[in-house]
C-alpha cells in the first residue's frame, strides 16, 4: 500500500475512480478522477463520482478535526465546492453520509489487503494482512482516523453504519478462517485447530489495539509491540491442539 497518500488522491479511488494502467492505485498528486476532453462534457456518473470523491474527501477532514457529532451536511456540501444541500440530496442524512464513508473506506482496505495477501495461506498471511494494518495505524492516514471513529461511534445505535460495520467485521473473521483452513490442508497447521475460534481471537484482538491507537496515536513503538505480540500469539495458537472447536466452523 502506497505509505503517503493524500486525502484527495485516496477518497478519488475510494469513489471508484480508475487505478493506473499497472493495476495500482493512482499515487499522491495524480488526478485519476473523470477528465473532460475538449470535445464531450462529462457524463452524469462521471459528475457524481467527481463530487462524491470531493464530498468524501471533505467528511473525512471533518470527522477527524471535529469528529461525527459536529459533522454536518451543509458543511460537508460547502466544503467540497458544492452547494450546501448536495450532501443532503446525494445522503439524505447523516447516518447516509456516514455509511457511505465507511463503506468506501472499507472497501479500499479490502482491495489493498487483498493484494498484499495474494497468493499467501496461514500464518504467512495473517502476518502480511497485520503489517498492512500496523503501517496504516503508525501512518495514521486521516481516512483510517475516520473510519475508526466512525467505526466505534456507531456501537450502540441501530443504525446503517452499524449493520456496515458488522458486516466488515464478519468479512475480516471470514478471511482470517480461510487462510487457517487453507494452512491446514496445506498441512501447515494443526488439523486439530479450530479455524473460527482463532479467526474470532484475531478479530477481537485488532480491535482492541485499534482502540488502543486512538487513544495513544502517538505511542508508535507500543502499537508496533501489540501488532507485533498478536503475530506471536496467533503462530501459538495455530500450533497447539487445545484450541476449542465451534460448531459452525
Amino acid at each position: 500500500m502506497a505509505p503517503a497518500q493524500s486525502q484527495k488522491s485516496t477518497a478519488n479511488r475510494l469513489s471508484g475512480a480508475d487505478a493506473g494502467a499497472d493495476g495500482s492505485a493512482p499515487s499522491a498528486g495524480s488526478s485519476p478522477l473523470p477528465q473532460a476532453s475538449e470535445n464531450r462534457r462529462l457524463t452524469q456518473a462521471e459528475r457524481t463520482d467527481r463530487s462524491d470523491a470531493a464530498m468524501l474527501a471533505c467528511a473525512i477532514d471533518l470527522v477527524v478535526e471535529r469528529g461525527p457529532a459536529l459533522t454536518t451536511l451543509k458543511d460537508v456540501g460547502e466544503g467540497a465546492g458544492f452547494s450546501r444541500g448536495l450532501a443532503g440530496q446525494r445522503f439524505g442524512s447523516k447516518d447516509g453520509l456516514f455509511e457511505f464513508m465507511v463503506r468506501s473506506i472499507g472497501e479500499a482496505w479490502l482491495i489493498e489487503l487483498t493484494r498484499a495477501t495474494e497468493g499467501l495461506i496461514g500464518q504467512q498471511a495473517i502476518d502480511r494482512a497485520l503489517d498492512e494494518h500496523l503501517r496504516f495505524c503508525v501512518q495514521a492516514p486521516d481516512q483510517f482516523l475516520a473510519f475508526y471513529r466512525l467505526w466505534f461511534e456507531a456501537i450502540g445505535e441501530d443504525s446503517a453504519v452499524r449493520r456496515v460495520v458488522s458486516n466488515i467485521h464478519e468479512r475480516r473473521r471470514r478471511d482470517i478462517a480461510r487462510w487457517i483452513a487453507a494452512g491446514k490442508q496445506a498441512g501447515e497447521i494443526a488439523q486439530s485447530v479450530s479455524s473460527a475460534a482463532v479467526a474470532g481471537q484475531f478479530t477481537a484482538s485488532v480491535i482492541g489495539i485499534v482502540y488502543y491507537w486512538l487513544q495513544h496515536p502517538e505511542d508508535t513503538d507500543e502499537v508496533t509491540a501489540l501488532h507485533n505480540n498478536l503475530k506471536s500469539t496467533i503462530r501459538k495458537l495455530l500450533s497447539v491442539s487445545d484450541v476449542p472447536e465451534k460448531s459452525h466452523e
